[in-house]
């Protein structure tokens, strides 16, 4: 019987793309014999990419599942940490399993609880408990005692044995204050989030650090420190304290703080930059275009979420790296939120 016009030209389209003849898409597509490995992937992918449906057989079966677990999704650094990671494990032939905590709802602790009973090979924590210094490191140790393959990005705890993935906060400070210094600005202020953290702690440490370097106080640079929430509220209240003591150039602990700074100056009728110039932290997605497009510190997501991935899997497979911390260098990004310091 002859193919129908929709079916022949499936194949057409099929063997166009994966530059083979229609007949050989018949046999792969048949599980008949006489097609190399490498014919047979390209013409799977010609399937992929050109909407088809791959036949049952010739699925790809995952190899296992890994968890995911993030703190929120309500900034947009943690879903951008989350997609290239989904994505890397699926590479790899994993499916990942995301479990976002949300106040008042499922805890970390539930999350592992339900992933092992999953049946999990491992999972990854994006800035969850163990970036908190309070926190008890024997839920950790519990994981990696029975052997279950762990990767944390962002937070760093001595006493368990795995691998850490982390922005180098100290970088990101010394971009952000070389940055507003060779503008001029000498009063600089840092908007940051509670200090049990371990990026907090190491920002605070590397801004002091900073401040104190003979390069600076030569040039009569001062700073001053707010604690406050991880959000644009936060950074709204922060920014009220530091521009009242005068500061014209405010670091944020991240990008959503940096929009709270931004709001707080102009309902005091001040310009960004021209009066105060605020620098953000992360660059996460759509924040090259807020009002004004924020300058600010990119944490390199998709090479830290592609090594905590390769991480993982070298340890499902038995070849675990080495259980250090790997620090990842920053670079600053400069927009429209940062300019010379205003005259005074």
């Amino acid at each position: 019987m002859e193919a129908s016009p929709a079916k022949r030209a499936r194949l057409v389209d099929i063997a166009r793309h994966a530059g083979v003849s229609e007949a050989t898409v018949s046999r792969v597509l048949n599980g008949r014999p006489g097609v190399s490995e490498t014919t047979t992937q390209a013409v799977l992918t010609a399937l992929d990419v050109l909407g088809y449906e791959r036949p049952a057989r010739l699925r790809q079966r995952s190899a296992g599942l890994i968890g995911l677990v993030v703190p929120e999704l309500d900034n947009p650094i943690f879903p951008a940490f989350a997609q290239v990671i989904e994505n890397a494990c699926g590479q790899h032939g994993y499916t990942p399993v995301l479990c976002t905590q949300t106040p008042g709802g499922v805890g970390e602790d539930e999350y592992v609880e339900m992933l092992l009973d999953r049946g999990v090979s491992g999972i990854i924590f994006v800035s969850g408990l163990h970036a908190d210094v309070s926190t008890d490191a024997a839920r950790y140790q519990k994981l990696t005692g029975r052997g279950l393959p762990v990767v944390f990005v962002n937070g760093y705890i001595e006493s368990v044995e795995a691998p850490f993935i982390s922005t180098d906060d100290a970088v990101a400070i010394q971009l952000a204050v070389s940055h507003l210094t060779s503008l001029g600005h000498r009063r600089l202020g840092l908007a940051i989030g509670p200090d049990r953290y371990v990026p907090v702690r190491r920002k605070l440490a590397a801004f002091t650090a900073q401040l104190e370097s003979p390069e600076l106080r030569a040039k009569n640079v001062t700073g001053l420190v707010e604690q406050s929430l991880f959000s644009v509220e936060g950074g709204h209240a922060a920014a009220v304290r530091l521009l009242d003591q005068g500061v014209t150039g405010i670091i944020c602990g991240s990008d959503l703080m940096a929009l709270g700074a931004i709001r707080a100056a102009r309902q005091r009728g001040l310009d960004v930059p021209r009066d105060v110039s605020v620098v953000g932290y992360d660059d996460s997605p759509l924040i090259a275009f807020t009002d004004p497009p924020l300058t600010t510190v990119r944490q390199p997501v998709h090479a830290m979420g592609q090594a905590a991935v390769r991480a993982l899997i070298d340890a499902v497979s038995g070849h675990g790296s080495p259980n250090t911390e790997y620090l990842f260098r920053p670079e600053l990004v400069v927009r429209n939120s940062t300019g010379a310091a205003p005259e005074r």
